[in-house]
């Protein structure tokens, strides 16, 4: 099976009463990892709910490594390394303080269907009050080139209020057959996933790069990314510690258009690894951020 992912334009339901502004809140922030994180964390997915996402299917057992494709691309050089493990909290103004977890991993670097990639995985877990609220317990997995930190696949699995769902997606052009156990989401070639989005901001040299765009897929819609440094040298303060950083703007376009009420900055230390520290983000319900809690 294969789509096209449309644009879409985001529907804001006005005159909400309170318990159901704090649902969406929870909701949005749930994701911030894509978006994460992904910056995704965290990102897109703050705009709409999950279970919009366009595509459902059962979790599929582990796939055995296909062999190794001969001659195939060098991997780009990155800063991070298999194993790595960073832990956030989220903190929601107005309605709560402690919402949430969030936890990014390197999983590994393996062969995927013959080509060399990343396997990046982010997972979100509501807490305390917040979870008598909105009961979360998501997952998202990122399959990503190692060559140029491109989205191959895109996996979420989805724990939200009682319901699971699971969806995948093989990232592909219109060149590339469909394949046969997962949903073929044709996109732009350099599309990002939520996931790989962060992991892409930190393989950045933001030294010689004054401005990076690209597409990135959120599980239920493609925007368009452009990011910029606005704070080049600061001092994040966060529960890890005090880290000497620089600053992000990430702006998201829906078919041309700024999501103006929607905007994320993120925080990376001048350390070897350029460390996710902070996310600080602006949504339509308030502000968040995401804190590193500890170093690896």
């Amino acid at each position: 099976m294969s789509f096209d992912v449309g644009w879409h334009v985001r529907q804001d339901n006005g005159g909400l009463a309170s318990h159901r502004r704090i649902d969406q809140m929870l909701r949005a922030s749930s994701k911030l990892a894509w978006i994460a994180c992904a910056t995704t964390l965290l990102m897109a997915t703050l705009v709409c709910p999950s279970w919009s996402s366009p595509q459902q299917s059962k979790r599929p057992k582990p796939r055995a490594k296909t062999p190794a494709a001969p001659a195939a691309p060098a991997a780009a050089p990155v800063p991070f390394r298999p194993g790595e493990i960073l832990q956030y909290r989220i903190l929601l103004s107005r309605y709560a303080v402690n919402a949430g977890k969030i936890e990014t991993s390197v999983i590994e670097e393996r062969n995927f269907f013959g080509r060399l990639a990343w396997h990046f995985r982010a997972a979100a877990h509501t807490m305390d009050t917040t979870r008598m609220l909105f009961a979360v317990d998501d997952q998202f997995d990122s399959y990503t080139s190692a060559a140029n930190l491109y989205s191959l696949q895109y996996e979420m699995y989805l724990h939200e209020q009682g319901k699971a769902q699971t969806s995948l997606y093989r990232m592909t052009t219109d060149a590339d057959p469909a394949p046969g156990d997962v949903t073929a989401l044709r996109v732009a070639p350099g599309t990002r996933d939520a996931v790989s989005f962060l992991y892409n901001l930190r393989a950045t040299d933001w030294q010689r790069t004054p401005e990076l765009r690209m597409p990135v897929f959120d599980g239920h819609r493609i925007y368009d990314a452009v990011v910029r440094i606005d704070t080049p040298q600061g001092t994040a303060s966060v529960p890890a510690g005090n880290f000497p950083a620089f600053r992000i703007a990430i702006r998201l376009f829906d078919h041309g258009k700024e999501l103006t009420d929607t905007r994320f900055w993120l925080w990376i230390a001048r350390d070897a690894a350029h460390t996710p520290v902070l996310i600080e983000a602006d949504i339509p319900f308030g502000t968040a951020r995401i804190e590193l809690l500890q170093l690896p």
